[in-house]
């Protein structure tokens, strides 16, 4: 052999482990979806590898697919282990066709652990006087260094590369040879592989018995000499020690050969790596590998590292990026800074089919912010930004000279989250016109779960890094700055950089919404939405402080007299908002129940749902509930709510979220009006504030029973679809239908049964989780469920085939072909899968409500402006809708309200909706 080869063995498992979970905390994804942590991870170790040791040799070893030797002799081992995560298991294929296009053999021996298939040919190679590493974190392996052998530890976080030798392993453990780290796993166990060792002893205790016999051999031999209770452990699980051992020792004689010409390092291939690298978007590792041109670039921690896990907290590194700069394209920004540059621009641009826009303010709030400037694009690579000065009369000049832009009826207006511009631009009575299309919301139409900032659009869709706003006015939080505060020169770049990369996202985008078939999704109900979300929005809804007021003054006074009444019952004073103290009284002093669980701090866990399952254990809890609850609602809503008006409105002003939640649902933000509790008579008194506009009335109106209506409709379950048709009840004629009764016989728990029968059957709902809810045992709950199917047997039927099509296409579809995408539909491990078959059954059904309610919204909104109404569409809550309406539109807003929202959308059965009137939402709804 060449004195100067280098043979390096890698354990992929243990790789790929560390790297998933090194990610766990903020895990890459690609543009599709898929987890990529474990394969980043793995690939930057391996090239760090290459570069830094330039083995000679080499080889990845992986686990069996099947069990090994040690699974036969001990059906324990290593069971405990959790099923392996599903970003490890849909890494590992891809990992080992990038470990084929690197051109290193894959090595794999049925019924042997890497370890074992490592430990045989590291053993071999060491005796032929081949220089080793063996490159794996796992501790086990210092069993096999020799002269020629060393544990090879990858680096992780801030810790380098270690290399351990026999020197090193000695003084690591304390021990006289490395092959006793076996007699030390054999003694203490292994958690990680469940290896038992022997009960009550642990490293410490490990250490000294191994220094003083040498082996578990010669200790098993001379038990006599132990005292006390050491002897009695020992001699006690004299046979378990023994096995610990044998699972604890690595195999060296696996049946596989030592070639090392096979094990030669060759040049990888460049094309399938270049293909595999390009399909999961790493564009680093692409320009890295294949020396591509590079280009300096400062990226936050976590955004693109690539020789580590991650960079520490609050450290930037310089790492290089193939994502183009601006700095490298051939670009046209111009600043457009005075009146005459301004009437050229505006007579060139007034002809252009397609306008991309975005505006630059002095704040994040749309309805207080002003403008600082405007920028716009026609075409790829050509921008133009206009400042606009903090005097408003000037301001107002400026944006009176674009009005044409804005309402010009004729252009496409192109932006990333467009609905802010429009309400900004709203500030200076200019509204924008004609169709639009919102970047923001196209991906979150194509991939509702992944994000869609535009500086990770760019970087996804055009492999492109963009100014960050921090470079201009630094970090986000109180000292970041102001875009007033910036020159028109310092801004121009920036700003038009924006609307050029929008009007390039929007070119990629509109080609995937037709490739995806969301065409219709998007540009009939998504984007005429984002105008009435923006109307709204501007609206904005009144507050009764006075109501307010009292009703935090009530809360307040319960709260305390609850506090007194928790004391007494806990007979001692404590802090009830310190979840460490109420734990305390709870398990230690109560002693509620035997066994308390405890969160990762060693701290009992005293969260609302352990609360929950704790309420007939002692009355005290149900008291700390209900002084949480009270706590929260004052909080968030009683005295919070008044701070939010808007000083000049007099108003608050929720904002609408499209691309938040993954089934279609709106989101509302700043304040969260969504909220609010309205089962509870207290959630409800904070409905009592919400008022309508002075000589109006508050009207709200609300789907009934939508989403068992959709079920009916996609399932198409005949006797759902006539209890329906029929206008029974249907809870009443579920009931009937179940018990087998008339509907005249049904009593009210009947129907109460069968309600919760009904809404949490479409949430697929198990036994336990029915027999819970409704306080009855399993035996009734499966007896209903079963009676249930035996009623509406299409609707098990509807159940079965959304899974069927969720495993088959990856994804379920609402009635609209809205996508939900369900990626643990087929995981191994059963709580997971369990959780994405839920998803299927219901998300079609949830997204489909969300869709049919938006449709509802537009063409209400679109009725109002046709018909001059000048009642004021205020909240939309899911499935409800409320307005501020003038006493003289009442019978027409109603009408027309009911008219629309019953004929969004013609099922199998009928869309019916309620509607109430009131002086304020609570009497209302």
């Amino acid at each position: 052999m060449n004195q100067t080869d280098k043979l390096f063995l890698l354990d992929a498992y243990a790789l790929i482990y560390r790297a998933y979970y090194a990610f766990i905390k903020s895990p890459r994804f690609n543009s599709k979806g898929l987890n990529t942590s474990a394969i980043l991870g793995f690939v930057n170790t391996l090239e760090e590898l290459l570069k830094k040791e330039n083995p000679t040799h080499i080889g990845v070893a992986f686990d069996p697919s099947g069990p090994t030797f040690r699974h036969e002799a001990f059906e324990q081992y290593k069971a405990h282990r959790e099923e392996t995560p599903e970003g490890i298991r849909t890494a590992v294929p891809i990992i080992k066709d990038i470990i084929r296009a690197y051109r290193i053999p894959i090595l794999e021996i049925p019924g042997y652990e890497a370890d074992d298939v490592i430990g045989t040919l590291a053993t071999k190679a060491g005796e032929l006087g081949i220089t080793t590493y063996m490159m794996t974190p796992d501790k086990d392996y210092g069993q096999l260094v020799s002269e020629h052998v060393f544990m090879y530890r990858p680096k992780f976080g801030d810790k380098e590369f270690e290399v351990l030798g026999v020197e090193e392993v000695k003084a690591k453990y304390d021990i006289s040879s490395p092959a006793q780290v076996i007699d030390l796993l054999g003694l203490m166990g292994d958690s990680s592989d469940n290896i038992p060792g022997c009960p009550g002893v642990g490293e410490k205790t490990a250490l000294k018995l191994i220094g003083e016999f040498g082996s578990i051999e010669n200790l098993l031999e001379h038990t006599d000499q132990l005292k006390g209770a050491l002897k009695t452990k020992v001699e006690t699980n004299k046979e378990m020690i023994t096995f610990s051992k044998f699972l604890a020792t690595i195999k060296i004689d696996v049946p596989i050969e030592l070639k090392m010409d096979e094990l030669v390092r060759e040049e990888p291939n460049e094309e399938e790596l270049r293909k595999i690298f390009e399909e999961l978007e790493f564009r680093n590792l692409i320009e890295r590998i294949f020396k591509i041109e590079k280009k300096q670039v400062n990226i936050a921690p976590q955004q693109g590292d690539l020789f580590g896990f991650f960079t520490p907290e609050g450290q930037e590194e310089e790492k290089y990026s193939n994502l183009a700069g601006l700095e490298s394209i051939d670009y046209d920004y111009q600043l457009i800074d005075n009146e005459a540059k301004r009437t050229d621009f505006i007579q060139r641009i007034l002809t252009s089919e397609i306008i991309s826009l975005d505006t630059e303010t002095t704040g994040t709030d749309p309805i207080s912010a002003e403008l600082v400037g405007m920028s716009f694009s026609v075409a790829e690579n050509q921008a133009y930004y206009i400042p606009v000065p903090a005097d408003q009369e000037e301001a107002q000049k400026i944006v009176n000279e674009l009005r044409p832009i804005f309402e010009n009826e004729k252009s496409l207006k192109v932006g990333q989250n467009i609905k802010y511009d429009m309400l900004v631009l709203q500030n200076y009575g200019v509204e924008i016109k004609g169709e639009i299309f919102d970047t923001m919301i196209a991906h979150y139409v194509l991939q509702p779960e992944l994000r869609h900032g535009m500086d990770y659009l760019a970087e996804i869709y055009l492999n492109y890094n963009t100014i960050k706003i921090e470079e201009l006015i630094g970090a986000k939080g109180k000292n970041q700055g102001n875009m007033r505060d910036l020159s028109p020169e310092q801004v121009y770049k920036y700003a038009c950089e924006d609307a050029d990369v929008t009007l390039k996202l929007k070119n990629v985008l509109e080609k995937e919404l037709k490739e995806n078939g969301v065409e219709d999704l998007f540009y009939k109900i998504e984007m005429p939405l984002v105008p009435v979300l923006a109307n709204i929005e501007r609206n904005g809804m009144k507050l009764d402080t006075d109501t307010l007021g009292q009703t935090s003054e009530d809360f307040n006074s319960r709260m305390n007299e609850i506090e007194k009444e928790i004391f007494a019952l806990a007979g001692m004073e404590f802090n009830i908002s310190s979840p460490k103290q109420v734990g305390e009284v709870l398990f230690e002093k109560l002693k509620v129940v035997e066994k308390a669980k405890k969160t990762k701090t060693g701290q009992y866990s005293t969260s609302e749902d352990v609360l929950e399952s704790l309420r007939s254990k002692h009355p005290v809890v149900e008291k700390i509930l209900e002084y949480r609850g009270l706590k929260k609602l004052v909080s968030t809503y009683v005295d919070a709510l008044p701070q939010l008006i808007n000083p000049k409105t007099g108003k608050i002003h929720t904002s609408f979220n499209q691309t938040v939640t993954a089934t279609g649902r709106l989101s509302s933000s700043n304040p969260n009006l969504q909220n609010i509790p309205i089962r509870d008579e207290d959630g409800k008194e904070i409905r009592k504030a919400f008022i309508p506009d002075e000589g109006c009335s508050f009207f709200s109106a609300d789907y009934s029973q939508i989403e068992l209506r959709i079920m009916a409709h996609l399932s198409e379950d005949p006797n759902m679809v006539e209890a329906f048709t029929s206008g029974h009840d249907i809870h009443a004629a579920t009931a009937a239908k179940i018990y087998k009764t008339d509907i005249s016989e049904v009593t009210k728990d009947m129907r109460r049964k069968a309600k919760t029968a009904n809404f949490g059957i479409i949430y697929g709902i198990s036994v336990f989780g029915l027999a819970e809810r409704m306080a009855v045992e399993r035996k009734e709950a499966k007896e209903l469920i079963d009676g249930y199917f035996e009623t509406y047997p299409k609707v098990k039927e509807y159940m079965d085939k959304s899974i069927e099509v969720a495993r088959n296409n990856g994804y379920v579809e609402t009635i609209f072909h809205r996508k939900r995408y369900l990626p643990d539909i087929n995981s191994r491990n059963a709580v997971v899968r369990g959780y994405a078959e839920r998803n299927a059954i219901n998300a079609p059904i949830q997204g489909s409500a969300a869709d049919i309610i938006k449709v509802a919204m537009v063409n209400i909104y679109n009725r109002f402006k046709r018909e001059n109404i000048k009642a004021k569409m205020i909240l939309q809550v899911h499935d409800e809708l409320n307005f501020s309406v003038p006493s003289d539109e009442k019978e027409l807003v109603e009408r027309i309200v009911m008219e629309e929202m019953e004929n969004a959308y013609h099922m199998h059965v009928p869309l019916k909706a309620d509607c109430g009137w009131g002086n304020n939402w609570l009497e209302a709804h």
